[in-house]
């Protein structure tokens, strides 16, 4: 079975959530058969970030729903989209 690439956006609750421990905790809690590849900061506006996580999983049925409910389940995480899914050779 192959993996894919998932690009997920990230909107935090505010501009007072701290995006270094929203990061880490990402990081340390991410589901098995999950590899959080990056993660980068997107202006948003008024000085609101997004966070844009890549993350491989599976190319399985469902096979994000995990990581979409562990990111949504995260303190100070208002939103996610899933913004893009690329199969990976």
């Amino acid at each position: 079975m192959g993996e894919v690439l998932a690009r997920i956006k990230i909107m935090p609750e505010g501009t007072e959530v701290n995006l270094e421990e929203l990061k880490e905790r990402m990081r340390r809690g991410m589901p098995s058969g999950a590899k959080l590849q990056k993660v980068a900061e997107e202006p948003v506006a008024f000085g609101l970030k997004a966070l844009i996580a890549d993350v491989i999983v599976e190319d399985a049925e469902g096979g994000t729903d995990k990581i979409e409910d562990f990111i949504s389940s995260l303190e100070g995480v208002s939103s996610i989209q899933i913004v893009s899914l690329t199969r990976l050779l």
